[in-house]
């Protein structure tokens, strides 16, 4: 759709719909989650007034679908004068007795399915939610301030967890919608039912009631068309690990059905992007492609910086499940102090992480957003193997690139050498000396515009055997032949050992060579050769969790490159570190949790068995896997 201009938005914004429209019609933005990840005071209350419970619609009566037809073959059988034909609903009405199948102002005292017979724990569970969705709704006092999400989460933590719950909740709502004639209440029955079909969907016979019901209150409620179509999204995309984000239950709160997330680039640019509950991170990233006019989305990957950490979001996971695990384990691993909650304010970087099939000019809009900028922190704090003429020519480009053809800049260059000359060599001469010879490299490509000065570096930089690396400093004791710091870059050539004083390169390991890895808050260990006789470096870093995502990833991608070589016609392209619902990628957030290590072994295609951890584990668990007996791939 089309939307008319908007003032600025914050990290996440909203569009508002009309009630009592057909369909949800956009309006300018709504700023509802300025990167805070706590709600407002009064969105944090669901009380129960006797305002809210007297408060009856006036509407014109309908007659909907109901779940009668279904209720009398799967939930829990009647009581015995309701079984008799002579007595019809009119009658069961003026005995004050209600209908299984419609509202009720009474908490269940056991679940409405009769699969739940028998089963103690399960029909609790059942129970539970039902009191906790007559809570939301305003059925039922609470007086309790509540977090916005914690009446949400009681109502379908559950379901997440166990599938046969999740008839019972769909159950229970579409039961609390039909013949409600409370107003309010009914207002927030629909924001759970658009919550729940967001999540997960109920078993193929239910489904056909749930559609039903919805086609049926269609023309009155225009939610109903967007929870049958968050439903199929639902049934096509799989469900949801985690309750409903924060940002998604206060959107239907604020009568909205449209979330936009700004995304920030490495150019210092920033854009809104529309991100639904069935968005997965890879759906995410081809979307930003699309509109940055890439050529591929291969290689790169959102990030959310949170913290002080910077984790990138695996390809397969659900962009909401992800921020909310990162959230949730930030909590628990930083407890509010002196009563003050820890900022978990958060940022979404879309940038390169993979460079192996990287071609400087191939893409000049990858080039100029991201490859250029990227690059550039990495020269000046000294990381390439460079000399001083090569260095002045590549600052001029960096000059050129940030000043354009203005000279008036050049006097200052002197103060700017930390920001156009490697930092290992601002001192190899004299600022004057580095002026005269920064000037003489600009002359020379007068007339350069700024995205041509962007490629040219990036092609002079494309010939170190570093391009495109991402590096990290360690302390390592093991390997006496190796300095104690030690520089290590990981890129498409594999693990790369340097000597950070000279920039010599000592070492190169190809990923077929790396058997095993793993890492923690202060570490990052890996086997090189065959697990037996292999080689250990064992590195001190916190950044542990970064060095294990990245080589996980960089053996996917080549993984997957080998498979569709032997099987081009049978192996579609996948992108590095897609993960499948339900697994989690080495390097993933719960390879940053103390109790044990998390270790990770070179995989095998169709031998590899590694136990890789649950998301929102605690304890992370031990890897295992094999490699061939020669602790390297073949190919066959």
């Amino acid at each position: 759709p089309k939307f008319r201009p908007a003032p600025p938005l914050e990290t996440v914004g909203i569009t508002k719909a009309t009630k009592r429209q057909s369909r949800f019609e956009p309006i300018p933005y709504l700023a509802i989650f300025a990167g805070q990840l706590q709600s407002s005071e009064a969105s944090e209350k669901i009380v129960a007034t006797t305002a809210v419970t007297m408060e009856m619609e006036t509407d014109t009566p309908e007659h909907p679908y109901t779940l009668e037809e279904y209720a009398r073959q799967f939930f829990r059988p009647l009581p015995k004068h309701t079984l008799r034909r002579t007595l019809s609903k009119i009658s069961f009405k003026r005995k004050g007795l209600g209908l299984p199948w419609s509202f009720t102002r009474d908490p269940l005292k056991s679940p409405l399915l009769k699969k739940f017979t028998g089963k103690d724990e399960m029909s609790a569970k059942a129970v539970a939610s039902f009191l906790a969705i007559m809570k939301y709704m305003g059925d039922y006092p609470s007086k309790r301030v509540r977090q916005s999400t914690e009446l949400t989460d009681a109502i379908f933590e559950h379901a997440l967890q166990h599938e046969a719950l999740k008839d019972e909740v769909y159950c229970q709502i579409v039961k609390q919608l039909t013949d409600n004639k409370i107003k309010v209440s009914e207002e927030r029955g629909w924001e759970l039912l658009w919550l729940a079909t967001g999540s997960f969907a109920c078993s193929s016979m239910l489904q056909r009631e749930v559609n039903l019901f919805l086609h049926s209150k269609a023309a009155r409620q225009p939610l109903a068309a967007d929870c049958q179509s968050r439903l199929a999204k639902t049934v096509r995309a799989g469900q949801r690990k985690y309750p409903p984000h924060l940002v998604e239950v206060e959107a239907i709160q604020s009568k909205t059905t449209q979330i936009f997330h700004k995304v920030y680039f490495p150019d210092d640019s920033d854009q809104a992007f529309e991100v639904m509950s069935s968005t997965r991170a890879k759906d995410f990233g081809q979307n930003i492609a699309e509109r940055l006019g890439l050529k591929t989305a291969e290689g790169f990957s959102l990030f959310v910086k949170i913290a002080d950490k910077v984790i990138s979001v695996p390809d397969g996971d659900f962009f909401f499940d992800f921020v909310r695990h990162l959230t949730e384990w930030l909590k628990k691993a930083r407890p509010p102090k002196d009563g003050v909650a820890p900022n978990l304010t958060y940022q979404v970087f879309f940038m390169k992480k993979l460079w192996s099939n990287t071609v400087v000019g191939q893409d000049p809009n990858a080039d100029c957003i991201f490859h250029y900028h990227q690059e550039v922190p990495k020269l000046v704090r000294g990381y390439h193997p460079i000399e001083v003429a090569d260095a002045a020519s590549l600052a001029a480009l960096i000059y050129r690139v940030r000043f354009g053809e203005n000279k008036t800049q050049f006097q200052n260059i002197p103060q700017l050498l930390r920001e156009l000359v490697p930092s290992d060599l601002v001192k190899e001469q004299p600022p004057d000396e580095w002026k005269r010879l920064i000037v003489a490299a600009f002359n020379k490509h007068a007339g350069k515009t700024r995205n041509e000065a962007k490629i040219s570096f990036l092609k002079v930089v494309a010939r170190f055997p570093t391009f495109g690396s991402a590096f990290f400093e360690v302390k390592q004791t093991t390997e006496t032949k190796y300095p104690q710091i030690l520089l290590i870059a990981i890129n498409k050539n594999g693990v790369n050992f340097i000597d950070p004083k000279t920039k010599e390169l000592l070492a190169v390991h190809p990923f077929t060579k790396i058997s095993n890895w793993s890492s923690g808050n202060t570490y990052f260990h890996m086997t090189i050769g065959n697990l037996v006789r292999g080689s250990k470096l064992l590195c001190e870093t916190t950044l542990g969790y970064k060095m294990d995502d990245l080589l996980t990833s960089y053996i996917s991608l080549m993984l997957q490159t080998l498979n569709r070589q032997k099987n081009p016609a049978t192996s579609p392209a996948k992108p590095a570190g897609a993960t499948k619902p339900g697994d989690t990628r080495p390097g993933r957030l719960s390879s940053l949790t103390k109790p044990k290590p998390h270790t990770q072994t070179t995989p095998v295609p169709a031998k590899s068995k590694a136990a890789v951890p649950k998301s929102g584990s605690a304890r992370p668990k031990l890897g295992a896997g094999r490699m061939s007996a020669s602790g390297s791939f073949k190919k066959k």
